[in-house]
């Protein structure tokens, strides 16, 4: 070995000790005579000395040395001076006196600073990730995920879990998003997909007899990537039988409330997680996903607007769609500039606007609020009673801002909780050392597609129906319940699982609604059903995404931050230039030929 230690391990108890280290040059300082070296490794950084008294060639070798020179040292561990010692870091009492050194490898200047935090191009760090994870924040992420996982197969083996690991080249089937797919060599026209996820296999090793299954799989998705989403991630997939969706609950609160309180044992926990219904959240939040950090409830509207003279909620409501408002406090004396970017908000989502009406300057209560101290387009309509009524529903005070929205529920909900997010913002409401998890349950199983026509799985066609909702699918499947469940936390949706189907006849029947004929389910599923006709257990089990997780321990907002080699906004590898040309050679092995764009 070329190192006893690690940089960052080093102390007080190690003083006296002749050591050996290796690592990078973090920074290089020149003394005049003396010169001192911040050396580094993954575990930390460590100040060496190199005087000329102790080691004239060692010194004439550090003046080669710049920032990432790969080096070795060896030296005494000794007491830095008093009133030189650094308490930021670990290895702050100590110093290393170098005896011997040697360059291994030098560095060209390295594109962006490594030693320094600052802003730098993400397509640029992209390019050079192997620099960038040498930065602190990059390590530390990567190094915590590594914790992460560790805890994870640790509390599900204790629990009598089993891992297994689930194939990579699977059937391209119908699960949600677009397929990879792969061309088979031996088999000329036939492709392999890449699993969107396991759902398929863990279902087949639940009838296999396994019982507890979980692997940390490897997912991949074929669709446009947003902030929290990257075409390949890794999930914890999880399958038991015999159990009941409480069962599941109960395990995944505590798996995740034990994972925080040791990993993070800082940090702030709601507990229990509250738990509510898919409808109860879209009411109260807007979202199937809710930041529960902060209030900023909706509060329904509609049957005070209906009473009031104004077009646009009657409009509305006369159409079959509501009214529904968020009290903002203290944003009453918001600018007109201001109320304008709300209102560009709501447009963006696919509102047809926002109604704001602003309570004046800031009191107690309601009862002294004059109408000449409203402020909104909509005060004309509207008399002082409902206005007041209004604010009184949405909780509101004097000073305060209500912020109303119009129409069908699937066009508001969308900006209600835009604005709920972004009025958080503003108001620093989410407090970054909270989780607020949450169990969200009773989602529709079945919905109607709107460029098609027909009907689809909200979820995946594998998901049961609620048992007293099962004689609605003949009649109205849209009102059919499934047994599924999504963790959440903190506005992102962290796991999402169900109680699957596990009668073949019930199986082909759900698939029948969703448009599938007998030929497309002999080919596309014909295997699960074959497979639940040789005694399938009643199972259910979730897949929970390890870096959504990483992003929230993190406090990152970016998913990219948290995954060692990610790809850009546009699936773009930068590191290694993917996707990239291949010859023709290796395409005609594959029977493939490229059309040439028109």
């Amino acid at each position: 070995m070329l190192r006893t230690h690690s940089c960052g391990e080093l102390r007080k108890e190690h003083i006296g000790s002749e050591v050996s280290l290796a690592g990078w040059v973090n920074r290089r300082r020149d003394h005049g005579g003396l010169i001192f070296i911040d050396l580094r490794d993954r575990d930390g950084f460590v100040q060496t000395v190199f005087n000329p008294e102790i080691s004239p060639s060692g010194l004439k070798t550090a003046e080669e040395m710049r920032n990432e020179y790969v080096i070795t040292v060896t030296g005494e561990v000794a007491a830095r001076p008093a009133g030189t010692e650094n308490s930021r870091i670990p290895t702050g009492d100590i110093e290393v006196i170098v005896k011997d050194t040697e360059i291994l490898n030098t560095s060209k200047t390295p594109p962006f600073y490594i030693n320094e935090e600052v802003e730098v191009d993400e397509n640029l760090r992209l390019k050079y990730r192997y620099l960038d994870l040498r930065r602190p924040r990059m390590k530390e992420n990567l190094l915590l995920r590594h914790r992460v996982v560790r805890f994870i197969r640790d509390f599900l083996d204790a629990r009598g879990f089993v891992e297994v690991e689930t194939p990579i080249f699977v059937k391209s089937t119908p699960e949600g998003a677009r397929d990879y797919l792969v061309p088979s060599r031996l088999n000329p026209g036939k492709f392999y997909a890449l699993p969107q996820s396991p759902q398929q296999i863990k279902q087949l090793l639940m009838v296999a007899g396994l019982d507890k299954y979980y692997q940390l799989a490897r997912c991949f998705r074929d669709e446009d990537n947003r902030a929290d989403r990257q075409p390949e991630h890794t999930q914890l997939d999880l399958e038991m039988s015999f159990i009941t969706q409480d069962d599941i609950l109960e395990l995944i609160e505590e798996l995740y409330t034990s994972l925080a309180e040791t990993i993070k044992p800082k940090i702030k926990l709601i507990k229990p997680f509250p738990k509510m219904t898919y409808a109860e959240a879209m009411e109260r939040y807007g979202s199937d996903k809710p930041d529960l950090r902060y209030g900023l409830e909706i509060s329904d509207l509609t049957d005070i607007a209906a009473q009031t003279d104004f077009a646009i909620f009657r409009t509305a409501i006369d159409n079959g769609g509501k009214v529904k408002g968020i009290n903002t406090p203290g944003c009453g004396e918001y600018s007109r500039h201001q109320l304008d970017e709300l209102n560009k908000l709501v447009l963006g989502v696919g509102a047809k606007g926002l109604l704001t009406i602003s309570l004046g300057s800031k009191g107690s209560g309601l009862d002294s609020l004059t109408l000449d101290e409203v402020k909104s387009v909509a005060a004309k309509f509207l008399t002082l009673d409902q206005i007041k009524e209004m604010a009184g529903r949405c909780g509101a005070a004097k000073g305060d801002l209500l912020l109303i929205v119009a129409g069908e529920p699937e066009k508001i909900y969308p900006a209600l909780d835009t604005l709920r997010r972004e009025m958080a913002r503003r108001l620093k409401l989410s407090e970054p050392d909270v989780l607020a998890f949450a169990f969200i349950y009773d989602f529709p199983l079945i919905v109607r597609n709107d460029e098609t026509g027909g009907w689809e799985a909200a979820n995946n066609p594998f998901t049961s129906p609620k048992d007293e909702d099962i004689p609605l699918l003949d009649s109205t499947p849209d009102r059919v319940r499934g047994n599924n469940y999504d963790l959440v936390c903190n506005g992102y949706e962290l796991a999402s699982g169900s109680i699957r189907i596990h009668r073949a006849e019930l199986q082909e029947k759900i698939l029948k609604i969703l448009g599938y004929d007998d030929e497309s389910i002999d080919s596309l599923f014909g295997h699960m059903l074959e497979a639940f006709n040789f005694g399938a257990p009643p199972h259910g089990g979730l897949g929970a995404g390890i870096d959504r997780l990483m992003m929230v321990l993190t406090g990152e907002e970016n998913i990219r931050e948290v995954i060692a080699f990610p790809k850009t906004q546009s699936a773009v590898d930068l590191t290694f230039n993917a996707p990239s040309p291949v010859t023709e050679e290796q395409l005609a092995e594959l029977h493939i030929r490229l059309q040439e764009e028109e």
